[in-house]
């Protein structure tokens, strides 16, 4: 699996599709070697795949991610192929068995995670020859389902965390995986509007149960995670201060064990030239 050090993880369901493209054009001018994005209430994953990997040349594309109650895993297993082989294996196929509510939306019942996800895996890859060489990733947070993802693809996609369970992650990682994790950050230094920032963009987060729990095993009451959070929860999620303060911050990833980081510039919606800024001065992490 082709993918570098560091990408951009992008809410790509916030662009019409020019400006992915110039977003695309920006990161590959810029050195990033991957760019991930997910998978909502927009775009539809492989097909943005396929948009994407056709406006860009060197970037790898990852879903991060695409749900498994979105297509059936023969469908995954296609769109997987069909996109590998048309695009110079430049496609990374991110799967995570989303939240309850977005599934219960789309008509599905959703079920218990890490079964979920192990029986799609069964079905992804049935009995295709070298398929365990497949650029599968998993999203994961909890030990059962990042113990998955090490055994039954190539890595783990954690979001929303922290350089401490980056540090555990990488402890139980075997040799040859990856652990990509994706990091939020803001260029301000006044803490108010900082914390302010990072609010807004952690909000949807509040009402996922995956997340809560996620946050409470990284020790964060119950308390921290009423009315927005807490700062202490807020400083942990989303890297803010000046750029030296940010790059230290991301570095702690690299140093804790990820073999990625795909970096995300919170920034106010349609301010795109403050996000290509925001990804310049960090392109040489």
């Amino acid at each position: 699996m082709k993918l570098g050090r560091l990408g951009v993880w992008n809410p790509n369901d916030r662009l019409p599709p020019h400006e992915l493209v110039r977003l695309l054009k920006t990161s590959e001018d810029l050195g990033y070697t991957a760019l991930w994005y997910p998978e909502a209430v927009g775009y539809e994953a492989l097909s943005s795949a396929a948009f994407m990997l056709a406006n860009s040349t060197t970037l790898s594309i990852g879903s991060s991610i695409a749900s498994t109650y979105a297509r059936d895993a023969f469908t995954a297993r296609r769109g997987l192929i069909g996109l590998s082989q048309m695009f110079d294996n430049r496609f990374i196929l991110g799967l995570g068995v989303s939240h309850g509510a977005m599934v219960n939306a789309r008509g599905h019942v959703y079920d218990k995670p890490v079964p979920t996800m192990r029986a799609y895996l069964d079905g992804l890859y049935g009995a295709e020859p070298g398929a365990d060489q497949w650029p599968v990733m998993l999203a994961a947070l909890g030990p059962v389902m990042t113990r998955l993802a090490f055994e039954r693809s190539m890595g783990a996609l954690p979001v929303n965390t922290t350089p401490e369970h980056t540090r555990q992650t990488a402890a139980i990682m075997p040799a040859g995986k990856h652990l990509v994790v994706a990091q939020k950050f803001v260029l301000e230094t006044d803490p108010a509007k900082a914390r302010a920032i990072g609010r807004a963009e952690l909000a949807m987060y509040f009402s996922l149960p995956n997340y809560l729990a996620h946050w409470k095993r990284l020790g964060f009451s119950e308390a921290e995670l009423q009315n927005g959070g807490s700062d202490r929860l807020i400083d942990a999620m989303i890297n803010w201060g000046t750029v030296a303060d940010v790059k230290r911050q991301i570095r702690a990833h690299f140093d804790a064990g990820a073999t990625h980081v795909c970096i995300r510039p919170v920034h106010p919606d349609g301010d795109y030239a403050a996000r290509d800024a925001a990804l310049k001065l960090m392109a040489d992490l």
